[in-house]
């Protein structure tokens, strides 16, 4: 028997497929995820997300559905976390590609589920911004969630796709308070069990997100601070949670997944991601990656970085921040995306007591 995940928005919720998959179904049965190869610029510096023609060493499921195995490699300069995931976990990850907008990604999964068959198909985001609106001033990247949603409320399927959503709040887009009344019964609570799965992943995995809610199923509280904008997420005892969300409200809720359930291109998604919300995600990203291109390379200067960490510190306290990930202090002391893990391998041998794994602990006043 086999079970689909569909991980809304790629990345890090491809990992929480993973998680989830052993927390609902305890992993014993073969399981397929079906997520965007889209690691944003800390490990791809091409924007916006990666296509069949950008890997070799694919595998052809169907007509229009590739597998990303161990062995497939992105094509310089494209970078892809996808090959990684599919050498340290034991899910099929096949490739969501947008590229022909929200008709062809669902002629992918009526494929995928001819061939599969799936016993369950559950749609999983982690954060919840896959059930905004489109014109919430923290709004960040809803493109791709509101893609695979409009994708999922087309596919011709025998079992009924199942909306979730873990860690209702983590993606620094929606405040708790505005998803709370769109939730239906509550899944699972994730636990420090659930997480080992995943262990290993979210050593070198950059998903904020998904390494909060990792965190938080350990016991982690407080206030972590992400992305490059510094945002503040609370981590609170509903933080690991998981919600199943009516599919069709979560549609009618999302303006840009009504707007784009018939494009046949991503430059028809785009222009109506800049319609509806003002802008489009990619867009960002293209503008940060040619301004990254005009940045001096830094090298990891540890002492230079500890100083600076300090002070980042001491300011991040003044805020009520206790946590923050290793892609914000990245941002934060201006190092290129690839010194990432160099820097977080620097600060745990430094400082091993402040690593809370995946996250790091802002230090108290000795």
């Amino acid at each position: 028997m086999t079970r689909l995940i569909i991980a809304a928005g790629g990345g890090g919720d491809a990992v929480a497929a993973a998680m989830l998959d052993t927390a609902l179904y305890g992993g014993a049965e073969e399981t397929v995820v079906f997520t965007y190869a889209w690691d944003r610029l800390l490990i791809d510096p091409v924007p916006g997300p990666r296509g069949p023609d950008n890997f070799t060493g694919l595998k052809q499921l169907t007509p229009t559905v590739w597998s990303g195995p161990a062995e497939a490699r992105p094509i310089a300069p494209a970078g892809s976390t996808l090959p990684r995931l599919a050498a340290e976990l034991p899910h099929t990850f096949t490739l969501i590609n947008p590229r022909q907008g929200a008709q062809g990604v669902t002629r992918q999964l009526d494929e995928l589920v001819s061939q599969l068959s799936p016993e369950s198909i559950d749609l999983l985001d982690v954060g919840g911004d896959i059930l905004a609106r489109g014109d919430e001033p923290t709004l960040k990247s809803p493109l791709a969630d509101a893609l695979t949603l409009a994708a999922c409320c087309q596919v011709n399927a025998n079992v009924p796709v199942r909306l979730l959503v873990a860690g209702p709040g983590l993606d620094g887009e929606l405040p708790l308070e505005d998803l709370r009344g769109m939730f239906g019964s509550l899944v699972h609570t994730f636990t420090p069990k659930d997480v080992e799965a995943i262990g290993s992943v979210l050593e070198w995995h950059p998903s904020e997100s998904t390494g909060m809610l990792a965190a938080t199923a350990r016991g982690v509280r407080g206030t972590c601070e992400m992305r490059d904008a510094g945002l503040p997420v609370p981590l609170t005892d509903e933080s690991p949670t998981v919600h199943e969300v009516d599919l069709d409200d979560a549609f009618n809720r999302n303006q840009l997944a009504r707007a784009i359930a018939t494009t046949t291109s991503l430059d028809d998604v785009e222009a109506h991601s800049r319609e509806i919300c003002g802008y489009s995600e990619i867009d960002y990203e293209r503008n940060k990656a040619a301004w990254l291109k005009e940045q001096p390379q830094v090298e990891l200067n540890p002492e230079a970085v500890l100083s600076r960490l300090d002070q980042f510190e001491t300011e991040a306290r003044a805020r009520g921040i206790t946590h923050t990930t290793f892609r914000h202090i990245t941002e934060v002391l201006d190092l290129n995306g690839s010194l990432r893990e160099d820097l977080r391998h620097l600060l745990i041998s430094r400082r091993p007591k402040q690593y809370v794994a995946p996250l790091w602990r802002i230090s108290a006043i000795d």
